[in-house]
């Protein structure tokens, strides 16, 4: 289970550093944006739901300049930034993907990017979301799923393996497509439409990737070392069989699985 607080704080703390270590997550946001253009609807009241440094936000309000725009996200120091960089084109409060503090119907576009991962799981998000939507109203996100640090995945068991420790894995788990499209169609979206693309990210070594994850506050995605010798070990042999198995002269891959999913709260 995810510990929210943890990522709350987490999130908080890097929220200055958050831009410059995310990449992968700025790609993602261009690829939603043409989703939404793909959808071809003009939105006047819409929610960027886990908006970060409000990136997203900030094309939303580009792109839809007549629109009511409003932001939430759980960690304060996000929410600060977010206003920085929107200034008076959207509002931006601290709250919860799982308890919006929104009316029912208040809009007709709910947004999401790169946030869902962070929930051990989507039903109560998902619900909220089609709670705020007014009929008619569109959903679109985009999740990294199962597949994303799959590399990771693979080194650490291995290590803790050989060090007589399976079944110990600390990785966080990522949500499966088919699990992401069932949670769509419980919380009573129609039209849905779910895809996953992979991005990978290149870095020169293991711990230049680690150190990259945790300056993005996302330290729940991988398993970090405590201080005690024997997990150091396990980390020092996790290092090891990464860059055996997956290195080359270039470094290190670092893959995510991003799902991009859409749908439609039917009148």
């Amino acid at each position: 289970m995810i510990d929210r607080s943890k990522v709350q704080r987490s999130f908080h703390r890097q929220a200055c550093e958050y831009d410059n270590h995310t990449v992968v997550q700025k790609r993602v946001v261009a690829r939603l944006l043409d989703i939404l253009s793909e959808e071809g609807e003009t939105p006047s009241r819409i929610l960027d739901v886990g908006t970060g440094t409000g990136l997203l936000a900030r094309h939303l309000a580009d792109r839809y300049p007549d629109a009511f725009l409003s932001c939430i996200d759980l960690a304060p120091g996000m929410a600060v930034v977010a206003r920085q960089r929107l200034g008076r084109r959207g509002l931006v409060a601290v709250a919860d993907a799982e308890h919006l503090p929104f009316a029912g119907e208040a809009f007709d576009c709910v947004v999401s990017a790169s946030t869902f991962q962070w929930l051990t799981t989507l039903d109560n998000a998902f619900g909220e979301a089609w709670r705020v939507l007014a009929p008619g109203g569109r959903f679109a996100f985009a999740l990294f799923g199962q597949g994303t640090f799959h590399e990771l995945k693979t080194s650490y068991r291995a290590a803790l393996a050989s060090s007589g420790r399976a079944g110990e894995d600390r990785t966080q788990r990522f949500f499966p497509v088919d699990e992401v499209s069932a949670a769509m169609t419980r919380a009573g979206f129609a039209a849905c439409r779910v895809l996953c693309e992979d991005e990978v990210e290149r870095h020169p070594d293991v711990p230049t990737f680690l150190r990259a994850v945790k300056r993005a506050g996302a330290g729940n995605a991988s398993p970090l070392p405590s201080r005690g010798l024997a997990e150091r070990r396990v980390m020092v042999e996790m290092m090891r069989v990464y860059g055996e198995l997956f290195g080359d002269g270039d470094g290190i891959p670092a893959t995510y699985s991003v799902i991009y999913g859409a749908g439609v709260k039917v009148p």
